[in-house]
């Protein structure tokens, strides 16, 4: 399907590209996929009992602020998770999300300029990336700047390294830590530079940080902490969390945007207008679900049991990853692995290049993905320790 206007440059779909390329090829063992990150938990009984004894709140519209029980639920989770001291206002710092994803996609209508630097607001991006990243900006009539995320620099895009006229023409940056797909983490001195940046060239860091829960060794450094401590505020930030990877949750379609109090109040006052509400029930299973962290701990070990079978199963033909639940496998060519995969042995995996785009470096056009597959670590252990072994036959 191609779109029209602004959104005919819009990358197609990672799974309809994908259902394209296997199309009627059968699957040469019984199916298994890995393709989507669907982290299908169970869950927790907090969580129903919430739904069930707020459900009256079906029959009232939401208010775009959330309850008060939500708001100081958040609030209190960010300012336990990150050591902020309080510094997160529950009326001033945070709103409700239907889904991070929707933030993420309706963020940028609100804050675009009709011009920057003398031309084209443009967006900047990882490459590869989460898709709805592209979305809003073409929709919202910038132009998208996507930068590679390679092994040679850490799978983070160089925004700094970056020329100064396309710095100035920036009005926001997206930025995935842990990302997704290549499970890297920022630290503290990318997270500074990147504010730096922001704060020189005058543009917002839209922090999607939907993984930071997801962690093996340690907590990755994030953008809230590093901001407070940078400059005291959060000035140049708008930070995005979700309860689909922390608590296992994506049907509950519930997150935060949290950050600067100016750029809150600014969408806080567009979705009044244009955005959708968090449903009552929802907002209290919410609330629920930030105050408890046993829950979390319980899905992180989980995570960290099947990425140790991962690397006792694939050795050296896997890096493990700073955060979240993909692997990104190099394996020559995504594409032509993926369809081996599926025919072989069954298993369902997403072709890295599908989630990048072309870009030419010198003289040669190049994907960063195209070597790369992307492996979801969200069923049950023994299923994936069986793909993975699978795998293993061909690797």
């Amino acid at each position: 399907m191609s779109f029209n206007g602004r959104l005919a440059d819009l990358p197609p779909g990672p799974f309809a590209r994908l259902a394209t390329l296997l199309g009627d090829v059968k699957p040469g063992k019984e199916p298994i996929t890995l393709a989507i990150g669907d982290p299908s938990g169970v869950v927790p009984e907090f969580v129903r009992t919430a739904l069930a004894q707020n459900a009256a709140s079906f029959g009232n519209y939401p208010a775009i602020a959330g309850t008060q029980d939500w708001r100081d639920a958040a609030a209190g989770w960010l300012n336990r998770r990150f050591a902020l001291n309080g510094a997160i206002d529950p009326e001033k710092h945070l709103l409700p999300l239907n889904g991070t994803r929707e933030g993420l996609f309706s963020v940028l209508f609100p804050f675009m300029p009709d011009s920057k630097g003398g031309g084209r607001p443009v967006v900047a991006m990882p490459n590869p990336f989460y898709q709805c990243y592209a979305a809003a900006v073409l929709a919202s009539g910038a132009e998208p700047l996507y930068v590679p995320a390679l092994r040679d620099n850490g799978f983070l895009p160089d925004f700094a390294g970056l020329p100064k006229a396309t710095l100035d023409l920036l009005s926001a940056v997206y930025i995935c830590s842990p990302s997704n797909p290549e499970g890297a983490a920022a630290d503290e001195a990318y997270w500074n530079t990147l504010f730096r940046l922001a704060e020189s060239h005058d543009f917002f860091v839209l922090a999607d940080e939907c993984y930071a829960d997801i962690w093996f060794d340690h907590p990755p450094a994030c953008a809230l902490p590093t901001r407070l401590a940078q400059s005291g505020g959060f000035k140049n930030l708008l930070s995005f969390h979700s309860l689909s990877k922390r608590s296992g949750l994506p049907g509950l379609r519930s997150g935060i945007v949290a950050g600067c109090p100016g750029l809150i109040e600014k969408f806080r006052a567009f979705r009044n207008v244009a955005g959708p509400t968090v449903p009552g029930p929802v907002q209290a299973a919410s609330a629920a679900a930030w105050c408890d962290e046993g829950h979390v701990t319980a899905n992180r070990l989980a995570y960290a049991e099947k990425m140790a079978a991962a690397e006792r199963i694939l050795g050296d033909r896997m890096t493990r990853p700073g955060g979240g639940f993909f692997l990104w496998l190099d394996v020559g060519n995504g594409e032509d692995f993926a369809l081996r995969a599926w025919r072989d042995q069954g298993v369902r995996l997403l072709p890295g290049a599908y989630m990048g785009r072309e870009i030419i470096i010198g003289k040669t056009q190049s994907n960063p993905g195209f070597s790369y597959v992307r492996v979801a670590l969200v069923s049950d252990l023994s299923t994936i320790m069986t793909a993975l072994e699978r795998l293993r036959e061909i690797l």
